[in-house]
C-alpha cells in the first residue's frame, strides 16, 4: 500500500526529579542541603533525511517516546539530560497538529530540524530552595512532565520535473532510462504504487530531479485509484512531462482527462508548464498514429515530441526542453519551518468544573505544578498551596462554593480541601 500520509503519536521525555538531600560527613553534624537538580527530558525532533522518499517507516510503528532526564544526586550533582529522539522524514514532509490541523512546519532542506515536543525541565533539588530564613529546606521539585501530541505527516515529493500520464504510459521506463532509478516495471497498469525519484545528468552543469508519478485515472482528484495522494506530489514540481501512451485507444482523450484531473484537484496544477511526449514510437502502432496526434496537439498550442522510453529515442531532447522551461520559471520561495509549536492560549489560565461530587481544576500551569510536587514533604505541599493562591485557583474555588472536606481533582491527583 502506498503511504504518503500518516498519523503518529509523539511524547517528549519527563524531566528528572530534583533530590532532597543533606551533606553528611564525619565531623560535620549539620551539613547543609546538597540535593541536585534533575536532568532535562529528551525532545522529539523531526529531521530531514535526503535518502528517504516515503513515509513507509511509520507504517508499523506510530508511537514514539523520548527518554526522561536523570534524577538529581547528592553533592549537588545534576541528573543527566536525555538525548533528543530524532525521527527521520523525507524532504517534502509537511507536519500538522492532528487535532487542530495547524501547520507546524514544512520540511524541505536536507538536515532541517523541527522540534515538535520539548522535553520537560528537570526539577530543582533542595539546595536551590535554601535561604537565610530557610536553611533546612525539605522540599524539591519533581521533573516537569513532557509534552505529547498527535501529528499528521503529509509527504509531497520535491522534484524539478514530474512525469504524469495514464497507467502503463511508460513513465517508469522513462525514469529508469534517463536516471539510475530502479522502479518496478511491468506491462500492466498500476505497476507503480508509490512515486519514484531519479536524477538525470544531462551534462557537467545540468541535472534534473524527476519524479515518476503513478498513473492517474478519471476521478483521481476525488481519490479514485489513490489519485488524490499522487496528485499532492505534483504540487511540488515546477514542470511536467506529460507522457502519452502511443498504443492507447485514444491518446488525445487521455491527454484531456489527465489535464482535467490536475485542474480539478488544484487549479495551479493545470497551469504548470508541460512538455508533451508521445511514447512507444518503437512500435508500429504508435508510428502510424503519431501524425494524427501531432496535428491535433499542435492545433491546441502544444509542441509534442515523439519518443521511445524503451529505446531512448529523443529522450535527451525531451529533457533539454524541460530544462529550458525550468529556466523560464522564477524559483519558488521556500516555506520556513516553524522551530517549535507554542500554543497561543495563556498557560496560567484555568477552569473549574463540577465532576460528580468533586471539583476538577483544569489548566496547563496548575496541572504541571501538581505533577512536579513531592506530596510526601509538608514544605512542598505548602509551596503548592502558595501556587494555588498566586494563580487565583484558591479564590476561584471558594467563589465556586468549595466546602471543607470536598474532593479537588488536579491532573492525576486527588486532594482534600481544607479551609
Amino acid at each position: 500500500m502506498f503511504i504518503d500520509e500518516v498519523k503518529i503519536y509523539v511524547q517528549s521525555g519527563k524531566g528528572g526529579d530534583g533530590m532532597v538531600h543533606f551533606r553528611r560527613e564525619k565531623y560535620i553534624p549539620r551539613g547543609g542541603p546538597d540535593g541536585g537538580d534533575g536532568g532535562r527530558g529528551g525532545d522529539v525532533t523531526l529531521v530531514v533525511n535526503p535518502h528517504l522518499n516515503t513515509l513507509a517507516a511509520f507504517r508499523h510503528k506510530r508511537h514514539f517516546r523520548a527518554a526522561s532526564g536523570g534524577k538529581g544526586g547528592p553533592n549537588n550533582r545534576t541528573g543527566k539530560s536525555a538525548e533528543p529522539l530524532l525521527l527521520d522524514v523525507p524532504p517534502g514532509t509537511v507536519v500538522y497538529d492532528a487535532d487542530t490541523g495547524e501547520v507546524l512546519g514544512d520540511l524541505v532542506e536536507p538536515g532541517q530540524r523541527l522540534v515538535v515536543c520539548r522535553g520537560g525541565r528537570g526539577g530543582r533539588g533542595n539546595a536551590r530552595f535554601a535561604t537565610a530564613r530557610r536553611q533546612v529546606p525539605r522540599l524539591a521539585e519533581r521533573g516537569e512532565p513532557g509534552e505529547e501530541r498527535w501529528l499528521r505527516l503529509e509527504l509531497k515529493l520535491i522534484a524539478d520535473v514530474g512525469i504524469v500520464g495514464v497507467p502503463n504510459a511508460g513513465k517508469s521506463t522513462l525514469l529508469s532510462t534517463v536516471t539510475n532509478a530502479k522502479p518496478k516495471i511491468a506491462p500492466y497498469p498500476f505497476t507503480t504504487l508509490e512515486p519514484n525519484l531519479g536524477v538525470a545528468e544531462l551534462d557537467d552543469e545540468t541535472s534534473l530531479v524527476l519524479a515518476d508519478i503513478p498513473g492517474l485515472i478519471e476521478g483521481a482528484h476525488q481519490g479514485l485509484g489513490l489519485g488524490d495522494q499522487f496528485l499532492r506530489h505534483i504540487q511540488r514540481t515546477r514542470v511536467l512531462i506529460h507522457l502519452l501512451d502511443g498504443t492507447a485507444e485514444n491518446p488525445l482523450l487521455d491527454f484531456q482527462q489527465i489535464n482535467a484531473e490536475l485542474a480539478l484537484f488544484d487549479p495551479g496544477l493545470g497551469e504548470k508548464p508541460q512538455v508533451v511526449a508521445f511514447n512507444k514510437m518503437d512500435l508500429p502502432e504508435a508510428q502510424a498514429r503519431w501524425p494524427q496526434v501531432e496535428t491535433a496537439l499542435r492545433e491546441r498550442g502544444y509542441d509534442p515530441l515523439p519518443v521511445s522510453a524503451a529505446t531512448g529515442e529523443n529522450l535527451r531532447d525531451l529533457l533539454y526542453r524541460a530544462v529550458r522551461l525550468l529556466a523560464e520559471i522564477p524559483p519558488e520561495e521556500k516555506t520556513v519551518a516553524v522551530p517549535v509549536y507554542r500554543p497561543e492560549s495563556d498557560p496560567r489560565a484555568f477552569e473549574i468544573l463540577r465532576e460528580g461530587d468533586a471539583w476538577r481544576v483544569q489548566g496547563a500551569a496548575i496541572e504541571r505544578a501538581a505533577a512536579m510536587t513531592y506530596w510526601e514533604y509538608p514544605q512542598a505541599v505548602r509551596r503548592f498551596q502558595r501556587i494555588l493562591e498566586t494563580l487565583g485557583v484558591d479564590a476561584a474555588l471558594r467563589e465556586a462554593g468549595v466546602q471543607e472536606g470536598d474532593t479537588v481533582l488536579i491532573g492525576d491527583f486527588t486532594l482534600t480541601w481544607e479551609a
